[in-house]
């Protein structure tokens, strides 16, 4: 192996859709946090692309040509041919599929990262353009960054001060795919929609949008924020991007794994793992 990359989850500590554009696309205003556990990336020399995936979520990912790390390798080579060697790429599937905390979108953005860094180092800006051109979550897996992030996820502020946040994260097991959950939304092309972030305000003012879409396609995020809603000490509790992942926020990291005990005894089927979102 000649590298190993994370690839963290991305968590949407609020998510509010401004509307939707004349080109279909939903304007949103976000704040970006990433968490402590995270797929992860290893690299060998090789004469041709080759993904294997392993993991606990291996199962609900296909390692074929329409892979978002096979696509971020490819986009990468084309626009770096003289820096290109392909690789035999293993990717530890940690992080539950199409749960609302960018799996994919920060697998590819490690792949471009991981692949700059083996290179030696590449033009960063046309980096950005090719994250840019894979997905809206792909740019602020690259940055890697506790941010704000607008617009269509072209748009990124870091955040100075963002302390760590003691945090459960749990998703049921089941995937949510994001075109279905906007779909709810049932926005036309030009609609306006809810107000953005206010600069400064306390995270408990904010909210996520999709959450009630979300719920309608998957109702046991219901199920899953009252388990989040019952813990002890609990500051805050929300849904992540489109679902069904959401987190709680604690005050210590303490009290975060006595509540993913507490969650993970009644609810042994689904995915609950203590971190710290910073």
């Amino acid at each position: 192996m000649l590298h190993s990359e994370r690839a963290p989850a991305k968590i949407n500590l609020a998510l509010h859709v401004l509307g939707r554009r004349s080109d279909g696309y939903h304007e949103l205003d976000s704040i970006v946090a990433f968490a402590g556990v995270a797929d992860r990336l290893a690299f060998a020399a090789a004469e041709d692309w080759r993904l294997d995936i392993v993991g606990p979520f291996a199962a609900g990912l296909a390692s074929g040509d329409d892979n978002l790390v096979l696509k971020a390798a490819r986009a990468f080579a084309e626009a770096f041919p003289a820096d290109s060697q392909t690789y035999h790429v293993t990717l530890e599937k940690n992080l539950p599929v199409a749960s609302g905390i960018g799996g994919g979108s920060a697998d590819a953005a490690a792949c471009l990262r991981a692949l700059a860094t083996l290179a030696g180092g590449v033009d960063a800006e046309r980096l950005r353009a090719i994250a840019a051109g894979l997905g809206a979550d792909v740019p602020v897996c690259l940055l890697g960054k506790a941010c704000r992030m607008r617009g269509v996820g072209n748009h990124l502020d870091p955040l100075k001060e963002m302390p760590p946040l003691p945090a459960v994260l749990v998703n049921p097991r089941q995937p949510v795919a994001t075109a279905e959950v906007f779909a709810r939304l049932a926005l036309e092309p030009g609609d306006t929609a809810f107000e953005g972030l206010v600069a400064g305000a306390d995270l408990a003012s904010y909210r996520n949008d999709l959450t009630g879409p979300a719920l309608a396609v998957a109702p046991v995020i219901g199920e899953v924020m009252e388990a989040l809603q019952s813990a002890p000490d609990l500051h805050l509790a929300r849904m992540s991007g489109s679902g069904a992942t959401c987190f709680g926020i604690f005050s210590s990291s303490d009290e975060a794994e006595a509540a993913a005990l507490e969650i993970m005894r009644a609810h042994p089927e689904w995915w609950v793992m203590p971190t710290i979102i910073s």
